[in-house]
């Protein structure tokens, strides 16, 4: 099969996005698929998840930030017309975790990358052949670095925003899942971001169809194939009817803002085909995790988890995510 390229995004911080790619990267593993979890975000918070401070710190330096994505894009930061071949073959990036999983690290220094993409993007709009080339450089690394490493999916973690970089990556997307967490703000954010990725869709697709030169590597599809909730931790496991109605409106919200139907199928959140999944917040659990740099549920005892509870929630975490893992594998 060709490779799934997969972008998990919200503009908003805070809705588990990392979180997502690192658990579900690590569980396409597990289920057998060759994956390559691909950090766009210049904060690194995917990078830091999976290595070690030792090997952190050697990667994401500025003299060695060339080992991270930034280096294939540092000839458009200093104007060349375009990405070398050298600097397009990322698979010397890859980090390999285990078998059949490799993290393509981001570091601080793609956020130099912004200014110069925000400025291509408003001379694509003329059809700019020059700047078209360049944002199609995303594309055509994630699709050389697929294919070399014979990868079956791409799942990216974006940044928390709605600026240039996350703009021009998504345009190697073919899908896009959108993880939310309830709170009192996630439909006007979810309507929000909807409306975003509408435009960006539409503005992207304009261009494509307007340009003689052949962009098939960057499809733009940007197919929203669902939503993903985080519940927060509840005061005393008693819902408060703010979440509840938060719950209900989420279905034809995102039917609405995401999908833009207007006159579709009414859904409860368990009925809805939508919502790829509801997962519970195991805060104990997640730093255990993140101390020990691996998925919840790999976590053994000699990483904290101890005691039977401990130990039927990492079972039950383990489940959950396979259950989202093998749904998304469908609409794939």
């Amino acid at each position: 099969m060709s490779t799934r390229t997969i972008a998990v995004f919200n503009h908003k911080g805070g809705v588990g996005k990392t979180s997502l790619v690192y658990h579900l990267a690590w569980m396409y593993s597990d289920l057998g698929y060759r994956v390559i979890a691909a950090d766009l975000d210049p904060q690194a918070n995917l990078t830091s998840a999976f290595l070690d401070e030792e090997r952190l710190e050697e990667i994401v330096s500025k003299k060695n930030d060339h080992k991270t994505i930034f280096g294939c894009f540092e000839s458009i930061i200093k104007g060349k017309a375009d990405i070398s071949e050298l600097q397009l073959d990322s698979s010397d990036s890859l980090e390999s975790i285990v078998n059949q999983l490799a993290l393509l690290p981001s570091s601080l220094s793609l956020a130099e990358l912004e200014r110069y993409l925000s400025q291509l993007w408003y001379e694509s709009v003329d059809n700019n052949v020059n700047s078209l080339t360049k944002i199609s450089s995303f594309s055509r690394i994630l699709k050389k670095t697929g294919t070399d490493y014979k990868a079956d999916i791409i799942l990216m973690d974006l940044g928390s925003n709605l600026g240039a970089i996350n703009h021009t990556a998504l345009t190697s997307a073919d899908y896009v899942i959108i993880p939310l967490f309830l709170n009192l703000i996630v439909l006007d954010n979810l309507r929000y971001l909807g409306e975003n990725l509408l435009n960006w869709q539409n503005s992207w697709q304009k261009i494509l169809q307007h340009n003689a030169i052949d962009y098939k590597s960057s499809t733009g599809r940007m197919q929203p194939i669902g939503y993903v909730i985080w519940q927060p931790p509840i005061l005393l496991d008693r819902p408060t009817n703010a979440y509840y109605n938060l719950v209900n409106d989420i279905p034809k919200v995102y039917q609405n803002a995401v999908l833009n139907i207007t006159d579709g199928k009414a859904y409860s959140l368990k009925d809805d085909p939508n919502c790829l999944a509801v997962l519970k917040n195991y805060q104990s659990l997640m730093s255990m995790a993140q101390e020990a740099h691996k998925p919840m549920f790999h976590l053994k005892p000699a990483d904290g988890a101890i005691g039977s509870s401990y130990s039927q929630s990492v079972k039950d975490i383990y489940n959950n995510f396979e259950r989202l893992a093998r749904k998304i594998a469908a609409k794939i």
